[in-house]
């Protein structure tokens, strides 16, 4: 077996596994959902406090939730778990290559992003209206680099986390705080000048950004988000390599 083929099976296995655990499908994609619905009906159309109407500004920003959900609480969790249970020596064994694990986890995590976006799209699209992309090749180049970003982060955190259950801890204690202030809580406005410092330097916020400035046609245009993402991702691709060889090539 030549190793693009153990790839796509590696990453069809994976990607089965995922969908045969409802409470991780529940959280990635239907809590982006929800959080939509609630927001994107709470706020006064006339609000102009979001730079656009509040349910495209949600709408939009929710997309971004749903690749941080992705990349922060299923990605480490999967990573960590394999390690803990003796799976990423039994893969060496098996003559797979170092890299395949990784490549597979991410391409599902990519896959997985794009499904719960789609489905973020099309309630609030359903419910609401959702405006149409001011940049849609602009807004899709970014929101790819945003999920691979993200995808990456998640593995960067699996390769650092001992086991499962710590994964998941730290996964989940950065996701939250990152979705409340990066734009998916409470309005920028409301923010104090303390919490919006904060939220800048938060990854998920940058995401949301990302693909807000271009589909709403917002300042900025996303490009200094955009670098931001792809630096990220640099970084954490190198921090998962470098610590994760001693379990995928040791």
């Amino acid at each position: 077996m030549n190793s693009l083929t153990a790839l796509a099976r590696l990453t069809y296995t994976e990607l089965k596994l995922v969908f045969r655990e409802p409470l991780v499908l529940a959280f990635v994609l239907f809590f982006p959902v929800v959080f939509t619905l609630v927001l994107g009906g709470v706020f006064d159309p006339d609000d102009d406090g979001f730079g656009a109407l509040p349910s495209d500004y949600y709408g939009v920003a929710y997309i971004g939730v749903a690749i941080g959900a992705v990349g922060l609480t299923m990605v480490p969790v999967q990573f960590a778990a394999y390690r803990e249970r003796g799976v990423l020596r039994r893969f060496r064994t098996a003559g797979l290559k170092p890299w395949a694990f990784p490549v597979a986890l991410l391409a599902v995590s990519v896959l997985m992003s794009i499904v719960a976006a789609a489905l973020v799209i099309a309630t609030t699209t359903l419910v609401y209206g959702l405006a149409q992309p001011a940049n849609l090749p602009l807004t899709i180049v970014y929101a790819l680099i945003a999920i691979v970003s993200f995808s990456s982060l998640g593995l960067a955190i699996g390769s650092l986390m001992p086991n499962a259950r710590s994964a998941q801890g730290i996964g989940t204690l950065a996701f939250f705080p990152m979705f409340l202030l990066g734009g998916g809580g409470p309005p920028p406005d409301a923010l104090s000048p303390t919490m919006r410092s904060i939220a800048n330097w938060m990854p998920l916020t940058h995401v949301m950004r990302a693909i807000q400035e271009p589909w709403l046609d917002l300042d900025g245009g996303g490009t200094n988000h955009m670098l931001i993402l792809i630096a990220i991702g640099i970084v954490t691709v190198g921090t998962a390599t470098f610590v994760g060889q001693r379990d995928l090539a040791g």
